[in-house]
């Protein structure tokens, strides 16, 4: 039998520890980094540990991997203090502490070693503890372990991919974090771990960044067991010791899993946006855990700082009855380490270059999933970086894509997608946008010859670019604004451009509220055909996003869209005939894709041994 380290006792000097620091601690003392390398003060007062971070997940260590007999090891010095092991189940909102493992450490000026079991039941999610201090005490190189038999230990080779597109601070703050906090330690991944950044931009120096475990490829800009992460997040190197930790300990059945890490807002640190999504029947992606079905907002999404979202989080059940596309699972490639076995197996992702790629693979493969409390990154929200090229060029044509290579997403309407999404974007007046969606279907019919060529992908993303809505900075804006509508978008708020008004706000009934809706919809907001009246007022003021504030640009001629994080925007005018053009367009982009989508799917299909093999990757990269 051999002690195996599961999981660090997780203080760090770190952004989101600072905002968030409840993901670590709760404390009515203070914690801060000592003098000495890696430990850190308590101060005088309650210190819980049962938090996201730093809580161990029996419930999951039990069903993943070959974990037992778990235990706690302490490193403290300092003035006296009272442990207490504490634990949660399923129904509990907050953990409770178990008197009979309460025992004092008494004070010492030296370090002071404890290794202290774990009393669990088949009941307990995950337990923790708490140490109560008569004056402060340094805590350093703590951590949760287990028993095993060295012969249930896997060998395991990890490697972190990256591929970075001028994304250099990003990139450079985790690259030295990996280094430091993995490669330079004596942790047990460290000799079993490479980093490989794919520089799209060329813009990294890689010879001074490589070495010592870390790889960085100057490449050309096409896109891209192995942990794939994204390289605009902040990530802990916790989490990335704890999956390696987790797959040399899994379980037979477990072990062609995919680990998939939990994307945390990057403004609000506590918040866990999304732990796995699936394919809707609509043709888009949602979120699995949390659910709108079991939230009263969608904006109302667990907070990891709380006992009840850290049980929540790893207990979560979907409603099987009524959440029917749980077959069409996936893990985003912010985290997701996948088996090699698999890639050998199934083989390499579609050439989508952005949007789907990661959706089609984990359909394709149709793996089990892990997720665990601590393994995560933190991310920028999805509407604080809202790009039209990427989500209605890249959307439109990789949704067809994937579905006709690989039959993936089967329940899924991408076609009701694709006129649901011109639609909305013509009654807003986004006529840019919405042939932004038609450019991306007609290179789609287009076939697999186009798109897979060598160096297309980043030339129709970056023509896509040009081609979609053009904003202007805000005091541009602002001057256009008032000398065509006399509205100052200063004296805005973000409530007054997000909110809408509602067609349910009228005394007229539902039919009448239904009646109306069919006919702003299939009249294009009146640019088909009739004239709407006007619902909120003259000119609409709504934000350039996903955003369809049906109320308020009802039978409107002027829309300011505004993109509230870049403080950009535009003044969008009613064109009737643009707009006739462009449904017209799509109407016989349809006409071909009925007449010939046998043969279109059937070029499709036949590419995809090709699309996905070692050799077009190769010439794909200019590696041969």
């Amino acid at each position: 039998m051999c002690i195996f380290r599961l999981a660090n006792i997780l203080l760090e000097d770190t952004r989101h520890f600072h905002e968030a620091p409840t993901l670590y601690v709760r404390t009515t003392a203070f914690v801060r980094p000592s003098d000495k390398e890696g430990a850190w003060w308590l101060g005088e007062g309650r210190t819980d540990f049962t938090t996201f971070f730093n809580a161990l997940s029996v419930d999951k260590w039990r069903t993943y991997a070959v974990a037992r007999n778990f235990s706690l090891h302490l490193e403290l010095r300092g003035a006296t203090a009272t442990y207490v092991q504490t634990h949660a189940e399923r129904l509990d909102i907050e953990a409770h502490p178990n008197d009979l493992t309460c025992r004092e450490l008494p004070a010492s000026e030296d370090w002071q070693t404890y290794d202290i079991p774990l009393v669990t039941s088949e009941r307990d999610v995950l337990v923790g503890f708490v140490l109560v201090t008569e004056g402060e005490i340094e805590l350093r190189s703590s951590f949760y372990a287990c028993e095993v038999d060295e012969e249930e230990v896997r060998p395991i080779e990890l490697a972190i991919a990256t591929t970075t597109f001028r994304k250099e601070d990003y990139v450079t703050r985790n690259i030295e974090l990996v280094r430091t906090k993995i490669l330079k330690t004596d942790e047990r991944a460290a000799g079993h771990l490479t980093m490989h950044v794919v520089d799209n931009g060329r813009t990294l120096d890689d010879e001074a960044l490589s070495g010592g475990g870390i790889y960085v490829h100057p490449n050309d800009n096409v896109g891209g067991h192995v942990l794939l992460m994204d390289d605009d997040v902040e990530v802990s190197a916790e989490s990335i010791l704890r999956t390696y930790n987790l797959l040399s300990l899994v379980r037979d059945d477990w072990a062609e899993a995919f680990v998939a890490g939990g994307m945390m807002s990057w403004d609000r640190p506590d918040l866990l946006w999304e732990d796995g999504g699936y394919m809707t029947r609509e043709g888009f992606c949602d979120i699995i855990k949390h659910n709108k079905e079991d939230l009263p907002s969608p904006r109302d999404f667990p907070r990891m700082s709380a006992v009840r979202g850290i049980v929540g989080n790893e207990t979560y059940r979907p409603n099987e009855r009524s959440f029917s596309e749980l077959e069409q699972r996936y893990a985003a490639w912010w985290y997701c380490c996948i088996p090699a076995t698999t890639i050998r197996r199934e083989g390499l992702p579609l050439p989508l270059f952005v949007r789907y790629d990661d959706v089609e693979y984990g359909l394709r493969c149709k793996p089990r999933f892990m997720t665990m409390n601590g393994i995560c990154i933190w991310h920028l929200d999805f509407s604080l970086r809202y790009n039209a090229a990427v989500e209605h060029y890249q959307t439109a044509r990789n949704s067809f894509v994937i579905q006709a290579t690989t039959g993936v997403a089967p329940l899924s309407n991408f076609e009701g997608q694709l006129v649901e999404r011109t639609m909305i974007e013509l009654t807003k007046f986004n006529y840019a946008d919405a042939e932004l969606i038609l450019d991306g279907f007609e290179d789609f019919l287009k076939g697999p010859g186009f798109f897979a060529a060598p160096g297309k992908a980043e030339e129709t993303y970056l023509a896509a670019n040009r081609r979609r809505e053009q904003l202007v900075p805000f005091d541009e804006l602002r001057e256009a604004a008032l000398a065509e509508t006399g509205i100052d978008v200063v004296d805005l708020d973000p409530n007054d451009i997000r909110r809408d008004y509602p067609l349910g706000l009228t005394p007229h009934g539902r039919a009448f509220r239904v009646s109306r809706m069919q006919t702003f919809q299939k009249s294009i907001n009146g640019q088909l055909f009739g004239r709407l009246r006007q619902y909120a007022g003259p000119v609409a003021v709504i934000e350039a996003n996903f955003n369809w504030p049906v109320g308020k640009v009802y039978g409107v001629d002027t829309i300011i869209a505004i993109d509230v994080p870049s403080k950009r925007g535009t003044i969008r005018h009613r064109d009737n005939k643009r707009c006739r053009l462009i449904w017209k367009r799509l109407q016989g982009d349809l006409k071909e894709y009925h007449a010939n989508r046998a043969d279109i799917e059937t070029l499709y299909r036949e590419a995809r041994p090709t699309l996905t093999s070692m050799k077009f990757w190769k010439d794909y990269l200019g590696m041969e």
